[in-house]
């Protein structure tokens, strides 16, 4: 698997951890399932970060995400 889909990945589950996290606390239970996607989330990210040979900069991730999205999109 390509380390720029991997980081994508644990940067989508990152983000979709967000509301879960929000709303286990709104409602007063814990955020298992949302921790849990955190983890995930980490793990992807530093997989994919170790992997890449020189890593991600902050300025590059738009590129990365973008070109990601149209290897899916343009099936390349």
């Amino acid at each position: 698997m390509d380390t720029d889909l991997i980081f994508v990945i644990g940067l989508l589950v990152g983000a979709l951890a967000i509301p879960a996290i929000l709303s286990a606390f709104v409602d007063g239970r814990p955020p298992r399932a949302a921790a849990i996607m955190l983890l995930v989330a980490g793990v992807l990210v530093v997989v994919a970060v170790t992997r890449k040979p020189g890593g991600y900069t902050f300025e590059g991730i738009p590129n990365v995400v973008y070109r990601v999205i149209g290897q899916l999109t343009h099936g390349s």
